[in-house]
């Protein structure tokens, strides 16, 4: 798959079937987009891209109001390549994007700068000037300027309909399996290994301390089986997040990783944390020993929920 940074960068050669959107998390609804998009591409025999626009536009236009992300635009752009998209286009979103009115977006940017054959875009999407456009708006431009449109309509999980916020919410509350479901792969967070307070040695519980980016989103406090992925090698991991309530009466959230049967010392590496379960809730003990009795059967837990994970590469199935 092919990635081209800004759109000044792109030179026309084939016509282009554009997923347009967001994609954060690029959830079990964006998938089906995609590969709807896709298939459009296959009939017209155009090129599947996705355009996507970065940072956020609430971080340029309302930073108070902006979520985090559910996943890096590194790790997006690594699930569109699973998913079979063909290019990608990844530009900034700034003020003269935002002062953009639909019809000059449509006619300048979408036919003129990207000569799309087709593009795809979700029952929600909004686009132009305060957001002003909208699926119609863009199906009546398209007709008149020649592109044809597609409207996926929404995906559904049980009774709700999947969105990002909807993932945000599960993982804030620690529900796995339901940020499982709308995704449709496992919830995931990387970062770097750095230098913690290392007490978890000294009790026979060495752990990785991740330092995660502030605009990503991690699941609620508590302790979670997990599978880490440490220099290309998948080991299976009890995670805990939290302010360490044994140890301090305040203190900054850290992740912390006890990677099972496993002695080497990773600290400066980029690893990758997959969330399998929430096992239990952070709590204060009275006790070191209580503290080691407790992380014992945590680490009992974990292993028994990782043996059961059947694994796809980390990948979209």
């Amino acid at each position: 798959m092919q990635v081209i940074k800004g759109l000044e960068n792109y030179r026309k050669e084939r016509p282009l079937s554009l997923a347009l959107g967001n994609f954060d998390g690029v959830h079990v609804g964006h998938q089906k987009l995609i590969r709807e998009n896709i298939r459009d591409a296959a009939r017209r025999g155009s090129l599947a891209a996705a355009l996507i626009f970065e940072p956020h536009p609430l971080r340029v236009l309302y930073p108070e109001k902006a979520p985090r992300m559910l996943i890096s635009t590194a790790r997006k752009i690594e699930l569109f390549g699973a998913l079979g998209l063909q290019l990608v286009i990844q530009t900034p979103f700034t003020p003269d994007i935002a002062r953009l009115t639909p019809e000059y977006f449509a006619q300048h940017v979408l036919y003129l700068t990207l000569g799309v054959a087709s593009v795809a875009v979700g029952f929600n999407y909004t686009f132009g000037h305060k957001g002003a456009g909208t699926p119609d708006t863009l199906k009546s431009l398209g007709q008149k300027i020649g592109f044809a449109v597609q409207v996926v309509p929404p995906v559904m999980v049980g009774d709700e309909v999947v969105s990002s916020t909807l993932v945000r919410k599960a993982l804030e509350a620690g529900d796995i399996s339901a940020a499982y479901r709308y995704l449709g792969y496992w919830p995931m967070l990387e970062g770097e290994v750095v230098a913690g307070e290392r007490r978890g040695g000294s009790i026979g519980f060495p752990t990785a301390n991740l330092a995660v980016p502030e605009d990503i989103i991690i699941p609620g406090n508590g302790v979670y089986a997990a599978k880490i992925q440490v220099r290309g090698e998948i080991h299976d991991a009890v995670v805990n997040i939290g302010r360490k309530p044994t140890f301090h009466d305040t203190f900054p959230i850290s992740i912390e990783a006890h990677i099972l049967d496993f002695h080497k010392s990773i600290y400066g590496d980029n690893v990758r944390l997959y969330f399998l379960e929430k096992i239990r809730d952070e709590k204060r003990f009275s006790s070191v020993e209580e503290l080691v009795a407790q992380i014992q059967s945590d680490a009992r837990l974990a292993r028994q929920k990782a043996a059961e994970v059947k694994l796809h590469n980390f990948s979209i199935p």
